[in-house]
């Protein structure tokens, strides 16, 4: 893939995001596990993004492109497609910020999340089974009405926001070895691995993403995004076909290792969290530590690792259903789901 046309992300593009967002966000706790980090083998410790006012990492990348926009923009209002997480931060911040929010939602989106972003103020549209189609769409309003198309992952902006996670977790966590970051369309990691080589290049940054999603995986195969299989998943926020033209090209030459999960494995982690740590979380959210309990991280000898919680926002009958499940290292049957 040729990359010599693509803007690039700096630490210091991060460093200025988080000064733009040292009000409206929360700063998550990085608390260590001990009885996942009994049943891991290691020391394990969880950046809790899942208590952000909306539930997920979503609101640092959403609110950081909101800030960024001029006033001409702002007056315009801006447009998205989101199955869920992305559209809620834009919703939440937009009305904090007075930015009218319009959202494209796949008719597969889950109905937990079309309701909160509804009650959240955003208008939802609804389009198509898949996050491409929704996004297809998303572009032509935005065409038409003039708003800003605010991409869930495929912005610098947005990228900029997430990795002001990871200058987060270095202050907290200092003497980590090893993060996983769980990856759909790759923002979270582009911005994450864009502060972390920077400032401690000897940290491994491990990318994980569902067996039924697996847009990384197709990227690195074929030397570039490329769309990839998709299948019903429990990390329905993960679940996108390709990967981000940036987010790859910043991403991938610094990766240390990408793993797959299994669905059984996404619902023993969702079980651990429930029923070992007390936390909710949902399939996108759980997938690091599936990675670390399966076993599926090799190379050198892991001692303390980072996950991100990155999203809480999961159906209850399909929290109780994969907890269920993962008690018993069983998949959950789940209908047709979209990123």
């Amino acid at each position: 893939m040729n990359t010599t046309q693509l803007p690039a992300l700096s630490l210091a593009d991060v460093i200025a995001a988080r000064r733009r967002l040292a009000t409206g966000l929360r700063l998550t706790p990085c608390l260590i596990a001990p009885a996942l980090s009994e049943m891991a083998g290691l020391e394990v410790w969880l950046k809790r993004d899942d208590l952000q006012r909306t539930g997920s990492f979503k609101e640092r990348g959403a609110r950081h492109a909101l800030l960024c926009l001029t006033a001409a923009q702002r007056a315009r209002g801006v447009v998205a497609a989101s199955a869920g997480n992305h559209a809620l931060g834009l919703a939440y911040h937009g009305a904090q910020l007075g930015v009218r929010v319009t959202v494209v939602m796949p008719t597969t989106a889950p109905a937990v999340k079309i309701a909160r972003c509804r009650g959240l103020g955003a208008d939802v549209v609804r389009h198509g089974e898949t996050f491409e189609a929704a996004h297809a769409h998303a572009l032509q309003r935005a065409t038409a009405s003039g708003a800003t198309l605010v991409h869930p992952f495929d912005d610098l902006t947005v990228i900029a926001g997430q990795g002001t996670m990871a200058l987060e977790i270095l202050e907290q966590t200092p003497h980590l070895d090893t993060l996983v970051v769980p990856v759909g369309g790759g923002g979270l990691l582009a911005g994450v691995i864009t502060v972390v080589k920077a400032l401690r290049p000897d940290v491994r940054v491990i990318a994980v993403e569902p067996a039924h999603a697996a847009g990384f995986v197709a990227a690195y195969l074929h030397g570039g995004p490329a769309p990839a299989a998709l299948a019903p998943t429990l990390a329905d926020g993960l679940a996108v076909a390709r990967v981000g033209e940036l987010t790859f090209a910043l991403a991938a030459p610094w990766v240390d290792d990408v793993v797959t999960v299994t669905e059984a494995e996404i619902a023993t982690a969702i079980a651990a969290l429930a029923r070992r740590a007390g936390i909710v979380a949902e399939g996108a959210g759980a997938t690091a530590l599936a990675a670390v309990l399966a076993g599926k991280l090799s190379g050198r000898t892991i001692r303390t690792a980072v996950l991100p919680i990155c999203g809480r926002n999961i159906d209850p009958a399909v929290h109780a259903g994969a907890v269920t499940a993962g008690a018993r290292g069983e998949p959950i049957r789940l209908g047709r789901r979209a990123a």
